[in-house]
């Protein structure tokens, strides 16, 4: 079939629409670190590290919870509505977050917002994987990986923006009773409602899934959305496709079918990548920037703006990605990204431990950021997007989602702990030795995928 049939302005439409969740996302995934020298003050807990590492990873309890939601909500509601509801949970707690006065309002709003996360960020590659062509998958999947980049740049530049300039000489209390201390913060948080909004009424202009209206006896809903996508002959060919691929089950999903032997081993894929997605350890550099930065001689005011060129380098290797997933393949990107932060990490860890300070620490955390936007952020989503068969996949997603949520918990809370212990280099070191034994992993179990539709893939794990 050639290119020609396929309508892809119309996909691009909607895969933008659905990847604004990524870019909610990422935006409140990463405002909370240029608020956090605030923040911090305002609520008195600069000094009491238990509850600042609970106001840094409590959205993180909502993303487990929204992720354990999403699979029930994507296999009874659909794709649409459960993201509808993610950017109604956003509004809300972007307003919540930058309103309250008392520090448990402010985590229940972080937890509000880590619902929409946990169902934003396993819904939209979700959705994307499932109305786009299997030529074409992997970059229109990796356009959810681009607006979380897109959305954690916008909230580093919003927040270099919103924050007045720091003197070296201002103590603690002079940054608390100042504008970025009373009010600023709050409105690093408000930015939010912008995007959040948009996203909210641009997804009732979105069809539902296809492969969900199949699997819910709507076949004339489905064929609509395809022939808008790819023409009639192709339409009547993937509903086909897919009708062979859910076959007889339309039962409920039980725990048999998920620990069968067919099924077993993908989803333990699936768990493994993404855990490693979080244990290789870069999203500590974006939650604990303060920390890792002023650790190398930078103060708070460069600290911000070293965030902005990290999230810029975050964003041109995005673009990376999506250029060579469909050409070099997920597995050659994936080993490439863990061997790559294994070698970066060991040298981040050096130059901590022989105390080299300024730009040599900022030029290994560009390099790191670099390689990982361009292979375990956006390919881990994809892969996950795609391995699942059908009946299962909102689900198995589901699962997969929610273990990669307690991975970032586990990294975000303990990276603090391991910090002191063992300082920069040695937590570091550790990094490194993760990447390693996720490269083993990915050599030896991760087939490849590229070019194959959802229902090949599927066929093809059921004959290994």
């Amino acid at each position: 079939m050639g290119t020609s049939k396929f309508n892809f302005k119309y996909l691009l439409f909607i895969a933008l629409v659905s990847a604004m969740g990524g870019l909610l996302f990422g935006y409140d995934w990463v405002v909370i670190g240029g608020a956090k020298p605030f923040y911090e003050l305002y609520f008195d807990i600069n000094e009491i590290p238990s509850l600042q590492g609970w106001a840094m990873s409590s959205a993180l309890i909502g993303c487990i919870f929204g992720a354990v939601l999403s699979g029930v909500a994507a296999d009874k509601f659909g794709r649409k509505i459960p993201l509808i509801v993610a950017a109604t949970l956003f509004t809300f707690s972007a307003f919540g977050t930058g309103y309250v006065d008392s520090f448990t309002w402010f985590i229940v709003y972080r937890l509000i917002g880590g619902l929409g996360i946990g169902l934003a960020s396993t819904l939209s590659p979700m959705y994307i994987a499932e109305v786009t062509p299997a030529k074409y998958r992997g970059q229109f999947v990796s356009i959810n990986q681009l607006t979380i980049v897109l959305g954690m740049l916008a909230a580093q530049i919003a927040n270099y923006t919103i924050a007045e300039d720091i003197p070296d000489s201002f103590t603690s209390l002079d940054i608390l009773n100042s504008w970025n201390g009373q009010s600023g913060w709050r409105f690093m948080f408000w930015a939010e409602l912008i995007p959040a909004g948009l996203f909210f009424l641009l997804m009732f202009l979105v069809p539902e899934s296809p492969r969900f209206l199949v699997r819910a006896g709507k076949d004339d809903s489905a064929l609509k959305t395809l022939e808008t996508i790819g023409g009639k002959d192709y339409a009547n060919t993937e509903v086909i496709s897919m009708k062979q691929s859910l076959g007889q089950t339309k039962k409920k999903i039980s725990l048999s079918d998920l620990t069968s032997l067919k099924i077993r081993p993908i989803l333990i894929i699936g768990i493994v990548l993404a855990f490693f997605q979080q244990w290789c350890g870069i999203n500590i550099i974006f939650n604990y920037a303060e920390e890792i930065f002023t650790a190398a001689g930078y103060t708070v005011g460069d600290m911000l703006f070293n965030i902005i060129i990290t999230g810029s380098v975050n964003v041109l290797f995005t673009f990376v990605a999506m250029k060579t997933v469909d050409s070099w393949g997920r597995r050659k990107l994936m080993l490439f990204g863990s061997s790559g932060l294994a070698i970066a990490y060991a040298l981040l860890g050096g130059a901590y431990y022989f105390q080299f300070n300024g730009f040599p620490v900022l030029l290994i955390v560009i390099i790191a950021i670099a390689i990982y936007a361009m292979s375990l952020a956006p390919i881990t989503w994809v892969v996950l997007a795609e391995i699942f068969p059908n009946r299962i996949r909102g689900v198995a997603m589901s699962i997969a989602t929610f273990s990669l949520w307690v991975a970032s918990f586990i990294l975000t809370y303990t990276f603090p702990i391991l910090n002191e212990a063992l300082g920069a280099y040695g937590t570091f070191w550790i990094y490194s030795g993760i990447c390693v034994l996720g490269f083993l992993f990915i050599k030896s179990r991760l087939p490849e995928t590229k070019g194959k539709s959802l229902e090949e893939i599927e066929a093809d794990f059921e004959k290994k």
